[in-house]
């Protein structure tokens, strides 16, 4: 069985995150989604995120109610590659501009392995309403929602106005 994969710590599941998981399941493979353990994460110096079992669960009924009966896993990643590195079976992987570098490294190394070439699918950033990218840190800062809403108008990390962060209420969102 062809498989195609993608991975990440998912925290605070957004925007972004989802339309990485959308691109998979543009192919017609089993999907994999490894998701950074905590332990791993606190390696990786992240020690404020979400626990995994909430960060799995959010992604499970993301998939499960968009792309319901279509096969699909989620497995923990404690490194940087999981099985793309060692899964033959696997033909594509799924990354974003942040994480390119490390999917590069991936065919490297399953190159040396004599494994099956892996295919590189790249998901541009999800902007957010100020023209940046959606991303985790942002969302845990206050700055924006998991749609890209802002919370609080920034520029360049000055607040906006006569010195006041401007703070924008989302109807209870």
């Amino acid at each position: 069985m062809k498989k195609i994969a993608l991975g990440g710590t998912f925290d605070h599941f957004h925007k972004g995150h989802k339309k990485l998981i959308d691109r998979a399941f543009k192919e017609r493979y089993h999907v994999i989604i490894g998701v950074t353990t905590d332990s791993f994460a606190r390696k990786l110096g992240k020690t404020d995120i979400e626990p995994f079992e909430l960060r799995t669960k959010k992604i499970r009924e993301y998939v499960e109610k968009k792309y319901p009966g279509k096969s699909f896993s989620i497995i923990p990643l404690n490194d940087p590659f999981g099985p793309i590195i060692e899964d033959n079976e696997i033909v594509a992987l799924i990354v974003s501009p942040e994480t390119l570098a490390r999917g590069l490294e991936a065919c490297e190394i399953r190159e040396r392995k004599r494994l099956n070439r892996l295919d590189l699918y790249i998901v541009p950033f999800v902007l957010a309403e100020d023209g940046l990218p959606i991303s985790s840190t942002r969302i845990r800062k206050g700055e924006i929602d998991q749609s890209g809403r802002m919370i609080k108008a920034f520029n360049k990390g000055e607040p906006r106005g006569e010195g006041k962060f401007e703070d924008r209420s989302l109807g209870g969102k």
